[in-house]
């Protein structure tokens, strides 16, 4: 591993760009600890093919990125096209893994509930579209297809929260501006859980089950990223059935989108029902992301998680 030079993609211009600054500094230190040979590229969208033209094939670019152009199949292409090695899923797989439409479209036929969606573009949403879904899927969730970090998540219990948004309409939907394509997912409540994966010796190994509590009204962008918004119950105090019912179908969605190094999928138990949510194809790696704290329950250090990536890439 010693022998190995790597290139750090990092920032990414959209609404997850801090996320990833903190992501590749982590990743950074534990470069530093394994004595591995580093630089790192502030990715540019609009300049990524020229910029990483820069560098030699020899480096292996560990993907930091979260969010558009990060894990979304669109660098992933860039890579593959100019023969480089990167880490975490391929462009097929990132592209699925992303499009929250494509991965329920996928466990359509396995034995994995989700709950009831459709799609719809942005323009095409009105004050009638609110009321005609309310009626027909009653509690809703509004979120952008391809996006992270919860960004966008707009929940609709009752027809006052129709109202309340319909009231500054045109602010309200200028959060999806860059986001043609939207999912409406029927709201379930319930308990927030989450699954890591991560892969070693080729084999996805389902890592441990955390149960999210949150100040606010969902695991939102400010829930995941800021110390004290969310309690993280690790291993969640669920009944045993369930907790391996999580793992099983994390692992059964890893390998069915072919996704690579680590995974997290989300998941709302409600009534004695798992319903999956989505998966995170690139799981943030900050100092309080989930998955290093189900490797660290497990004596798994964040060093180790980043070794363990960079291999499954080679």
């Amino acid at each position: 591993m010693k022998d190995l030079k790597i290139l750090v993609l990092e920032g990414g211009y959209n609404e997850e760009h801090e996320v990833s600054i903190a992501t590749s500094k982590e990743v950074k230190k534990a470069l530093k600890n394994l004595s591995i040979e580093y630089q790192s590229v502030l990715v540019n969208p609009n300049t990524f093919e020229k910029d990483i033209a820069k560098f030699s094939q020899d480096y292996i670019c560990f993907n930091a990125l979260h969010g558009s152009f990060g894990e979304d199949g669109k660098i992933q292409k860039i890579l593959e096209k100019a023969s480089y090695i990167f880490t975490h899923a391929s462009s097929k797989a990132s592209h699925i893994g992303f499009n929250k439409k494509l991965t329920k479209d996928i466990i359509k036929n396995m034995p994995i509930l989700t709950p009831d969606y459709l799609t719809i573009n942005n323009d095409q949403i009105n004050e009638i579209f609110f009321f005609e879904t309310f009626s027909r899927l009653g509690s809703f969730i509004i979120k952008p297809i391809s996006s992270g970090s919860s960004f966008g998540i707009k929940i609709f219990r009752n027809i006052n929260d129709i109202k309340n948004f319909i009231k500054n309409f045109k602010n309200n939907l200028d959060i999806y501006k860059n986001h043609k394509e939207l999912l409406i997912e029927k709201y379930i409540e319930g308990r927030e859980l989450t699954v890591g994966i991560f892969e070693k010796n080729k084999e996805s190994i389902p890592i441990e089950v955390t149960e999210i509590i949150t100040n606010n009204d969902f695991f939102d962008y400010a829930s995941k990223y800021t110390p004290g918004f969310a309690e993280h119950i690790l291993p969640a105090n669920i009944p045993i059935d369930i907790y391996k019912k999580c793992k099983k179908f994390a692992k059964i969605i890893h390998d069915k989108i072919k996704c690579k190094g680590v995974s997290r999928s989300d998941f709302i138990y409600s009534n004695n029902k798992l319903y999956f949510l989505e998966i995170n194809s690139q799981p943030g790696l900050t100092s309080i992301s989930l998955v290093p704290e189900q490797l660290k329950y497990q004596n798994i250090s964040f060093d180790d998680l980043i070794c363990r990536i960079i291999k499954c890439a080679l």
